[in-house]
């Protein structure tokens, strides 16, 4: 399966004004690649670019005066596969887990692992220490929270948004994140491409999604507790302990988004051709 993935944001500003930008796919995924994401800019910009502590691809330029716009338009090669499910991947005990899986125990910005303590052991303690615990977490999560753009919040903690019960994607990967290290299950926080690839259109504007990875039987698995469905086509972007981590955009100044638009869809000729063969 191709999937062609690209946006446009574009920001104004009344100042010159330094900004990172984590809008590039994620180093796992760049040999899938098969025409680069490269990200241009209107006015023209030298962007640099670093690899972070976690490992994510981050652009660095100064946005002019007045409008900056950036955009990719890219296409990569996908499994076509959903979502591993592996029923039965054991959780570790903390001391059997790699060193570098630790900092996804602990608590982080928008995860109060300490507020919510009592409540994941009283609410999941009782379940196999298996991907059956990660998934009831899941499951508790999306059926608890109510989703809308309107509920959006730069700010909202994943205690906040448990007592709330509203909230978007990123709410829900903090709460489910939140509950899962607070029972000693790595959990890291990730955003990146999510079409509608093999379930019914969704009548909103797309945008870039969030979702967790769970250290579960010595690897990473991918829960979305939003959707909380096997997914097809998911391509990350970024990956970190929170939201604060990977930003899509960090304006060191005042920058105003004026534009956001982003495109992720399977390529036509190769849909048309499934449609055709089924």
């Amino acid at each position: 399966m191709r999937i062609r993935l690209g946006f446009e944001i574009a920001f104004d500003c009344p100042n010159p004004t330094p900004m990172l930008l984590m809008l590039n796919v994620h180093p796992s995924r760049m040999a899938d690649l098969i025409i680069p994401d490269h990200i241009r800019s209107d006015p023209g910009l030298p962007i640099s670019t670093y690899i972070d502590g976690f490992g994510n691809r981050v652009g660095r330029t100064v946005l002019p005066p007045g409008r900056t716009r950036f955009f990719t338009d890219a296409l990569i090669e996908d499994s076509g596969l959903p979502d591993e499910v592996t029923p039965y991947a054991a959780i570790h005990a903390v001391e059997d887990l790699p060193a570098e899986t630790l900092v996804y125990l602990l608590g982080s910005r928008y995860c109060e692992t300490d507020h919510l303590s009592d409540f994941a052991w009283s609410q999941f303690g009782h379940l196999p220490a298996d991907w059956t615990r990660v998934q009831a977490i899941v499951d508790y999560v999306h059926n608890h929270i109510t989703f809308g753009y309107e509920h959006a919040s730069a700010t909202r903690t994943a205690l906040e948004a448990h007592r709330e019960g509203r909230g978007v994607c990123r709410d829900f990967t903090h709460l489910a994140i939140t509950l899962c290290r607070a029972m000693n299950i790595p959990a890291r926080y990730c955003n990146g491409y999510l079409g509608d690839i093999g379930v019914p259109p969704v009548p909103l504007p797309m945008d870039f999604s969030a979702w967790f990875e769970a250290y579960l039987g010595g690897r990473w698995y991918t829960f979305d507790a939003r959707h909380n469905t096997p997914r097809i086509g998911r391509v990350v972007v970024a990956r970190g302990r929170d939201a604060t981590d990977v930003p899509l955009t960090h304006a060191f100044g005042t920058a105003r988004l004026a534009e956001f638009k982003v495109v992720t869809e399977e390529e036509p000729e190769v849909a048309a051709a499934h449609a055709h063969a089924a």
